[in-house]
């Protein structure tokens, strides 16, 4: 049984620990509130990037004029994950659940015979896959020192995507990353990039595929300048949304864990009050029978 001393140090740790979550929980509240604004106003111009680009792809016709970037390189043999995550922990399962969804999908494309590349954008997700796909990770970039995420952080990446393409290092690539629901709802998404996903936009009665403007240049010559251009928009929109995941993921775990060991603090206070009783009892006992030896 622990001693009292054993008892007191216990909880002055763990209401030291309290102390620290609860600073954790207000830093990743107030930081929440603006990663959050940033996600949500970067919503509407990447749904609108892709209902232009649905648009221009509605009165394209195939040709081999058509971009790559839309069409694709014709074969589905190698594929490129993008991973984004966050930079740091305690954050519950958030970095987790986005690992694992990827590590779920490259499991079944090694398993239909698919070569699988990843690049790694989080340390946390790096830390995760390289234990299964080391020698599959073919680069990793770390946003740590970042202060506040810019455009210029997915061009980045988004260059370094492009130019492996042309390079034809891979055939599909897909995006991962949690979107921002809310504070307690973060949903690990797999969004492909290469070649574009797009839904062509019906004319405006809704009936027709044909499109509803008329382009100058053609089709084919906007899109070979949007396309890249929107590859940069929806990481850009993935990194905004993982950072907003990430607060709210970590706001949630720090307030269960300041709750738990408010919880462990009553729990040791009441064990430590029964056992300072009970050596007092005890004693009070050993004082009373001496006095009635003499």
């Amino acid at each position: 049984m622990p001693s009292l001393k054993d008892l007191r140090n216990r909880i002055a740790s763990v209401k030291a620990t309290q102390k620290i979550t609860k600073a954790m929980q207000m830093v990743a509240a107030a930081k929440l509130r603006r990663a959050q604004m940033q996600a949500e106003a970067a919503r509407p111009f990447a749904e609108r990037m892709s209902r232009v680009l649905g648009n221009l792809a509605g009165g394209l016709t195939a040709g081999p004029d058509t971009p790559r970037l839309l069409s694709g390189t014709g074969a589905d043999r190698t594929h490129l994950l993008i991973v984004c995550t966050g930079e740091r922990g305690l954050c519950g399962a958030f970095n987790t659940n986005i690992a694992r969804l990827a590590r779920d999908h490259a499991n079944r494309l090694i398993a239909e015979g698919k070569t699988v590349k990843i690049i790694c954008v989080g340390k946390k997700g790096y830390d995760v896959l390289r234990r299964t796909f080391g020698e599959r990770i073919i680069d990793f970039v770390e946003l740590r020192s970042v202060r506040q995420l810019g455009f210029e952080h997915a061009e980045g990446i988004a260059r370094n995507v492009l130019a492996r393409f042309d390079a034809g290092e891979f055939d599909v690539a897909t995006l991962f990353y949690a979107r921002f629901r809310s504070v307690i709802a973060q949903i690990p998404t797999a969004q492909q990039l290469i070649p574009a996903q797009i839904e062509a936009t019906g004319s405006a009665s809704g009936g027709g595929s044909e499109a509803i403007y008329d382009y100058e240049p053609g089709e084919a010559e906007i899109l070979a300048t949007l396309l890249p251009r929107n590859i940069a928009v929806q990481i850009f929109r993935a990194l905004l949304e993982n950072n907003a995941s990430f607060y709210g993921a970590q706001m949630s775990a720090m307030d269960s864990a300041t709750r738990n060991a408010g919880e462990m603090i009553k729990k040791q206070t009441l064990t430590y009050n029964r056992t300072r009783q009970a050596q007092i009892t005890k004693e009070l006992i050993e004082i009373i029978s001496g006095a009635e030896a003499v």
